[in-house]
């Protein structure tokens, strides 16, 4: 018999997490700790005016092998127009981990991600770039109803998710090989968190932003373990400057198209998933539409010596796929699409489990 996963949105789950639909600064603030299987990470994304793509993502400690103690590390993702690409990952002391429980402010080593739900500051330097970030929501925090998927027939395992900055405009200093450049551009920030290696909850995902024209989506299709019954969980967000026009799942169909395997990964994805939202009075279709794959991981590659031998001898092959492509948003009335908007965009799929057959 499979076991129960369900969204927390009840109003006693609401009770129970001490949250209220207005989003507080605490909820960017810690809300993991050193001891037992628990993890965290604040994630940032921008387009830039340059055409660049920038992520930076600070971990306390290993999403997929999380272990007593803090293991702080930070990665920084760039892919420039000239062909210049960085992926680094820098890993530092425990002791040099410290975040404040009432607001974003992450410290690791000299690098920080910290801010309020309205303005944040990022700092972050790896052997290959530096780089300073300073943005402002444009968009306002948000999350879908409370944030947390509840694992077992108990809700003693969990995931959650707080995209604190839909939308941002961002200023973005870069420092490579001594030369310091000063682009602007639009950005994302969400932070996640839980208290069971994601590995064992979730089979895999897809996720994905994009600001198109004056419009901001956020969608993803969770899909969880086996031991769930690969149960899936849609989540969909549609906004238009500071307000918010569509985010109740229960009108989402979801679709995937046009199946590939990835060379690298020899995992499976889709050239292109739709999010297709109609409550009678609103109608909105968002599609992903594939052109590249611009990051390749597996997960074993990202653990240290004897885990990745470990990892590999019992047989996991989990592993992480960046994409860049095209987001178009269709507005319809009476079934008649009436506006179009294009725009380029990045998303990704996660995949923990094995390729189902």
């Amino acid at each position: 018999m499979n076991r129960q996963a369900r969204m927390a949105n009840t109003p006693e789950d609401y009770k129970k997490l001490k949250l209220k639909k207005e989003i507080k600064p605490w909820e960017d603030g810690l809300r993991s700790s050193p001891e037992g299987e628990n993890f965290e990470w604040w994630y940032f994304d921008a387009h830039l005016e340059d055409g660049s793509d920038l992520v930076i993502i600070f971990y306390s400690k290993s999403a997929t092998h999380p272990t007593d103690g803090w293991n702080p590390n930070i990665s920084v993702t760039l892919n420039r127009p000239d062909g210049t690409k960085i992926n680094d990952t820098v890993f530092l002391p425990a002791d040099q981990f410290s975040s404040s429980t009432t607001s974003a402010d992450v410290k690791i080593g000299d690098n920080y991600f910290r801010g309020d739900l309205n303005h944040y500051e990022i700092q972050a330097a790896t052997e290959n770039v530096d780089v300073h970030v300073s943005f402002d929501n444009i968009t306002p925090a948000w999350r879908p109803e409370t944030g947390v998927i509840y694992f077992g027939d108990q809700d003693e395992d969990y995931f959650s998710w707080l995209p604190a900055t839909p939308r941002g405009d961002a200023r973005v200093t870069l420092k490579i090989n001594g030369v310091t450049s000063e682009v602007d551009g639009q950005c994302y920030h969400d932070h996640n968190w839980g208290n069971a290696s994601m590995m064992s909850l979730l089979h895999h995902w897809y996720w994905g932003r994009a600001n198109i024209g004056d419009y901001t989506v956020i969608n993803s299709e969770m899909i969880s373990e086996k031991k769930y019954g690969y149960k899936p969980f849609t989540i969909f967000l549609v906004a238009k400057g500071d307000e918010i026009l569509a985010d109740d799942i229960s009108y989402v169909k979801y679709e995937e198209k046009q199946l590939a395997i990835d060379e690298t990964t020899k995992k499976p994805f889709h050239k292109e998933i739709t999010y297709n939202y109609n409550d009678g009075k609103k109608h909105y279709k968002i599609s992903y539409l594939w052109k590249e794959t611009i990051l390749q991981e597996k997960m074993v590659d990202q653990l240290p010596k004897l885990k990745k031998i470990a990892a590999e001898i019992a047989g996991f092959d989990g592993a992480y796929l960046r994409f860049k492509g095209k987001v178009k948003l269709e507005i319809f009335e009476n079934d008649k699409v009436t506006e179009v908007f294009e725009n380029e965009a990045i998303w990704e799929e996660v995949y923990f489990g094995k390729t189902l057959k």
